[in-house]
């Protein structure tokens, strides 16, 4: 068996042979346009300013970075672009401080979508490796939260969901482990549905959706839940793996 090509892409883009200034276009800016590079470069520089200055000043020239940027969007201080060109934001967004927002992708132009409304917390990351992340309206993502899509496995979260702090969702990331002989991370990653978060859910802190599992409409994950399964609508989940502990529906029709 031969290490797939798809293995250590980002250390093999860094690393190749060219100038530094085509791997840095490469890996960060997301083009090999120079106009677009010094463009990213003083939008870059605005990204530490503190206060209402830098939030207007972020305002007026950040839109332009995007593949599509809605009005209203407000953007914290030390937020994180890749790839921006492959980012589209609705409208009345918030990103808050320290957001990470990863868009790498070989091909799809639109690899991460941020619906209308939305609302990121500070330090939360969204990181596409040729994979894709779409986030309906109005969800509200928990400061510290985690949402990785790798090798086309898509993240999908549902509009009006909620997640709580430091939850970790990831598409993809089940490596190939066929051959004894060759190191896992060289084997590929295996593809997979992704997961997917549903209308209206919500997941408690520290809730971790892993490759394969999905939480349905409606649904809640406790606290520190690891979801490996698919979580019908209205169901109620807790522990390690997420077990359900009762149908919000009977609640709402009690014998």
């Amino acid at each position: 068996m031969k290490a797939r090509p798809s293995a250590l892409k980002t250390q093999k883009s860094i690393t190749e042979d060219s100038s530094l200034l085509h791997r840095y276009q490469t890996v960060i800016v997301g083009s090999r346009g120079l106009l677009t590079m010094i463009y990213f470069e003083w939008c870059s520089w605005l990204s530490p300013i503190p206060g209402a200055f830098g939030l207007l000043l972020r305002k007026i020239f950040w839109p332009r970075l995007f593949g599509i940027c809605g009005k209203g969007v407000m953007f914290g201080a030390n937020i994180i672009l890749r790839h921006p060109n492959r980012i589209r934001i609705g409208q009345n967004t918030v990103l808050s401080e320290g957001v990470v927002l990863d868009a790498r992708h070989s091909t799809d132009s639109a690899a991460l979508q941020i619906g209308d409304e939305v609302i990121l917390a500070n330090n939360t990351m969204l990181s596409c490796k040729d994979g894709t992340i779409n986030i309906g309206d109005r969800v509200g993502i928990g400061a510290y939260t985690i949402i990785q899509s790798v090798q086309n496995c898509p993240v999908v979260i549902g509009k009006d969901a909620v997640l709580g702090p430091r939850c970790y969702l990831v598409g993809g990331g089940q490596y190939h482990t066929d051959s004894l002989e060759i190191p896992i991370a060289q084997q590929g990653i295996k593809p997979t549905q992704g997961c997917f978060v549903g209308t209206g859910a919500w997941l408690g802190a520290n809730v971790s959706i892993i490759d394969g599992g999905s939480l349905g409409e409606g649904s809640i994950a406790a606290t520190g839940a690891v979801i490996v399964r698919n979580v019908p609508a209205y169901e109620i989940v807790a522990g390690v793996p997420a077990q359900k502990i009762k149908d919000r529906r009977s609640e709402q029709n009690p014998d």
